[in-house]
């Protein structure tokens, strides 16, 4: 009998963290987290990290254990959660995993592929032509760059484009030739359930949480944390476009249309992301009831 790893997955603003709570109560469950910010203590509000009230009604793990000042990969986290995940399902055979960072939850269920670090300031690069010039246009290049890639539904993840065509660059060989033969044999079975709304809910649903970060203090936590802006955690989508406000490049206006409109794209991405996975079952955000008997229909035997 294999234990039950619950991955809750989605869009940003989608829900993901009340819904969690709920049906961690439902099941008895621990939450860990795979957002790739949430793990460090000086990024709260721009990270949309759970309250001080919501880590207290279920156990929370990963959330608050790192500084910013610490470098923490994906691969750390899976080796991390991998160490952890056997104390957790003593307690139940269930554990909930829950975050928008696609990377970090196929680190824990399926493991990574080996890849070479990439030169100095080229995923900043990519992942502005990213926001600047669409995902077509990387796609599009690593095609010519790597064919073998481009024919994988990973072609339309837009972090593993930018990952390919760093390699790429970086090395001169395609990621297709580092690519891991087998997925890692895991001791639990991962469930992967994804969660969405209707298009229009979810942009309002942003634009709220934006305005409700603005108020809370976006723009101080970023100036906090300033002498970090080069790490990766700060150049993704709900700080870096505050920098550019506090660099003076545009006004504040200027900063909070470009903070909902980027946070939507980025939310597109996200949705694309796990749709090509092939993997997911996906449920409306507000159906709980059906999440619960979708885990229940899967339950372990014994």
């Amino acid at each position: 009998m294999k234990n039950q790893l619950i991955v809750i997955a989605g869009p940003t603003a989608v829900g993901k963290t009340e819904f969690c709570l709920r049906l961690a109560g439902k099941l008895g469950a621990e939450i860990v987290s795979a957002d790739s910010r949430q793990f460090f203590r000086e990024l709260s509000i721009g990270t949309a990290k759970p309250t001080e009230a919501e880590l207290a009604r279920v156990k929370h793990h990963f959330i608050n254990t790192h500084s910013i000042a610490e470098p923490y990969s994906a691969g750390d986290f899976e080796r991390d959660v991998l160490a952890l995940l056997p104390q957790l399902f003593e307690k139940s055979r269930y554990v909930i995993m829950t975050g928008g960072s696609g990377l970090y939850i196929k680190a824990v269920c399926e493991g990574l592929d080996d890849l070479p670090q990439p030169a100095a300031g080229l995923r900043e690069a990519l992942t502005a032509r990213l926001d600047t010039d669409g995902l077509g246009v990387l796609q599009d290049e690593l095609r010519r760059s790597d064919p073998v890639f481009s024919a994988t539904a990973e072609v339309h993840n837009p972090q593993r484009v930018v990952r390919a065509l760093e390699v790429f660059y970086t090395t001169g060989k395609p990621i297709s030739s580092y690519k891991r033969k087998n997925v890692e044999e895991r001791p639990f079975e991962p469930l992967l359930i994804a969660l969405d709304r209707d298009r229009s809910e979810l942009y309002s649903r942003i634009e709220a949480r934006m305005d409700l970060m603005l108020q809370n203090g976006l723009v101080e936590e970023a100036r906090s944390v300033a002498p970090y802006r080069h790490h990766h955690a700060l150049q993704t989508v709900g700080y870096k476009e505050v920098y550019g406000y506090l660099d003076g490049l545009y006004d504040e206006t200027e900063m909070v249309r470009l903070l909902k409109q980027n946070t939507r794209r980025y939310a597109k991405r996200q949705l694309t992301w796990f749709r090509h996975q092939g993997n997911f079952q996906w449920f409306n955000a507000d159906d709980e009831a059906g999440v619960l008997r979708f885990v229940e229909s899967k339950k372990p035997a014994g």
